[in-house]
Parts: structure tokens; C-alpha cells; sequence
């Protein structure tokens, strides 16, 4: 598979290889596998990094040509990487503050293998009683005719291209945003054009997550409810939402509670159903809203979800509790309806900068 990335991976290898570079590039299972992992180097800021078992890569890598093993052999003999150095390295690198440890303990040799199921090695090597690493020497040599290509100088290389790539998107995707907050309330529709945008279907879902929240949060914001614990002493409140975690934790939670009224929200970019199903069980059939990433109308959603809750379960008492745990579907048309009706009550520069924080959390922006 080649993308616009390949041509800078290719740069690289021929600037190390020379004659041989494309060789090497074919026959690498290692460089084939970063070249699908760099797919998004060129579709900007929005589009999902892999930084995760990218990063798995680079940090044993970098232990392995800090000790010169290139040069000097002998890493069968070489005790190991420490775990805590790799993990800290791994989270000192652009993108990857919050990172966490499942790229070096499994992730990254199951996708792999998924990816080359008839390659013979695997890429990262452990030990687990004693946290020790080592990256898969096999897979740095590529033999070509006689003569033995070691990789290791050309993936740190082709990692920190991708990594400059993205760092270059992101900020201009953060200037574009630094640049629309200081825009005049005349050029409001350019800003409300920008935000309406970053809904569409094609973009990072991480962003599709960011943006919804931030269009919910100031549109049920100025709404409030009254509530006490006795009848002639009810306070009224504004309704809050939060966000409650990150949106590539992937820990299983819920994406965003509202106070006072105990509302949940699941933002998803997925029409898998069964996905559904699992959201309302974990909370106990609490009522749920799903936000989700689609153009399809409300009532189109509904009518597959209850057709594959029939599929399912069969009982039709059980596929209508399900169904009466869908508070409420939140489109993509809703969102835009939404978002209009914020901009209306005067929160368009509240939405645009509590998109810019959120995203700067989110890719561990400093």
C-alpha cells in the first residue's frame, strides 16, 4: 500500500541504501508495517495518529542504537531494556504524555502478526518476570543478494518525519483556532462554517467527540432545573455537562455526564449495534443518549437498532426494555441544529475555545 508518507519513507531509505533502498522496502516486513501505520502523516491534524505501537517501535530502537548494537553485534547477549525506561522515553516523545503501556506488552505484536501472519518473527520480545525488551533483530537485517541492510538509523529516521508531520498539522490546526478567536463578530459564519466542519463524517472520531461535547456543554448550559430535597425549598440550576475522560482511554466508561439531572451520553462513530447493547448493560440499563457519527436520521437509527435488538433476543419484553433505555439520538443534523441555536444565545467564542482546550488535552498539546 502506498500513500503520500511513502514517498518521504522511500527518501530515506534511498539516502541510506541507495540502489538497494527499494529492495529493502519490499522485502522489510517492519518498514511495511510503519508505512501503514503512517497512512495519516499527510491527511492533517484530524486524521488519527498511530503513535501508540509506533512509539512501541521507536523506543526499543533508540535502546538498541544507543548501545550500538548496529555496529558492535552481540545483542543476543544483551540483558534487555527496562521497562520503566521505555515506558518514560516512550511518553517524553511529542503525542505521547498519556500513552500507556499496551503497545509494549501486546498490542503492537498482535496487530502485527494480524498484519503479516506468515512473517516468522515477532516484533518485540519480553520477558515478564523480569520487564526486560528487546526489538526482534530479524527484522532490522534485511538480506539483500549478500549483503545485510540493518534498519534501525532508517525507522528512528522515518518515525521522526512522522512525527514532525503531524506536530506541523497540529499547529496549524491550532493557529487556525487561535486565529478564529480573535476574528470580529461580523465573521461569525466563518467560525460557525469551521466548527460545522470538523462533524464530518471523514474526520479523526476524536475530534467528532471533542466538537459534540463542546456544542452540548454550551447548549444545555443555559437551560436549568429546579430540584430539592424538599418541596418549598427547591434550588435552580444550570445544567452542566463533563467530560469524563479522554477519548482514546479506550477504558470502556461513559463520554460525558450531566449534572444535576444524572443524564449519559456515548459518543460513537460506529453503527455496530451489539456495541449498543454492551453501552446500556454496563450501566445497568440506566437510560443512555448515543451521539453518534452518522447522517442517518434519528428514526432510521432506531429502526436497525430495533431490529437487531429482535435479532438478538428474540423476547419482545427484553428488546423493549433496551429500547426504553435510548433516552435520546444525537446526529450528526442534530448537532449542526444544535450548535446553531448556541451561536443564537451568544456562545459561539465559549464553543470555539472549549474546543481548542479539549483538543490540546486530547494530543497532549504543550
Amino acid at each position: 500500500m502506498e500513500h503520500n508518507f511513502t514517498k518521504q519513507i522511500k527518501k530515506i531509505l534511498t539516502n541510506n541504501f541507495g540502489k538497494f533502498s527499494e529492495d529493502v522496502f519490499q522485502r522489510s516486513e517492519l518498514l511495511q508495517y510503519i508505512n501503514i501505520k503512517t497512512v495519516s502523516a499527510n491527511r492533517g491534524s484530524k486524521s488519527r495518529g498511530s503513535f501508540g505501537n509506533l512509539y512501541a517501535i521507536y523506543v526499543l530502537i533508540d535502546d538498541y542504537l544507543k548501545n550500538k548494537f548496529d555496529k558492535k553485534r552481540k545483542y543476543d547477549e544483551y540483558e534487555g531494556a527496562i521497562f520503566s525506561a521505555l515506558f518514560s522515553r516512550q511518553r517524553e516523545l511529542p503525542f505521547g504524555a498519556k500513552l500507556q503501556n499496551h503497545a509494549l506488552n501486546h498490542r503492537m505484536n498482535q496487530e502485527f502478526k494480524k498484519t503479516f501472519p506468515t512473517c516468522d518473527y515477532t516484533p518485540i520480545i519480553r520477558v515478564v518476570e523480569t520487564k526486560r525488551y528487546w526489538i526482534n533483530e530479524n527484522l532490522l537485517n534485511v538480506k539483500i543478494d549478500r549483503k545485510k541492510c540493518n534498519i534501525a538509523k532508517s525507522v528512528i529516521e522515518i518515525i521522526d518525519k512522522y512525527i514532525d508531520t503531524k506536530k506541523s498539522a497540529f499547529d496549524n490546526f491550532i493557529n487556525t483556532f487561535e486565529n478564529l478567536k480573535s476574528i470580529s463578530s461580523k465573521k461569525s459564519e466563518e467560525i460557525e462554517n469551521f466548527i460545522l466542519d470538523l462533524l464530518a463524517p471523514n474526520f479523526d472520531a476524536r475530534i467528532f467527540e471533542i466538537v459534540s461535547f463542546s456544542i452540548l456543554k454550551y447548549f444545555f448550559n443555559d437551560k436549568s432545573v429546579f430540584w430539592g430535597f424538599e418541596i418549598d425549598k427547591l434550588e435552580e440550576e444550570n445544567l452542566k455537562l463533563y467530560k469524563t475522560g479522554r477519548t482514546n482511554a479506550n477504558d470502556g466508561g461513559i463520554d460525558f455526564v450531566m449534572k444535576p439531572l444524572g443524564r449519559f451520553f456515548q459518543v460513537t462513530e460506529t453503527l455496530d449495534l451489539k456495541k449498543y447493547f454492551l453501552d446500556i448493560d454496563k450501566i445497568e440499563k440506566s437510560p443512555i443518549t448515543f451521539v453518534i457519527k452518522t447522517e442517518q436520521s434519528e428514526k432510521e437509527i432506531l429502526k436497525l437498532i430495533k431490529e437487531k435488538a429482535q435479532e438478538q433476543y428474540l423476547i419482545k419484553a427484553v428488546v423493549k426494555k433496551y429500547m426504553e433505555c435510548i433516552e435520546e439520538i444525537i446526529n450528526i443534523d442534530t448537532l449542526r441544529k444544535r450548535l446553531n441555536q448556541s451561536i443564537k444565545q451568544g456562545n459561539l467564542k465559549n464553543i470555539l475555545n472549549e474546543i481548542l482546550i479539549q483538543s490540546k488535552v486530547e494530543f497532549n498539546y504543550d
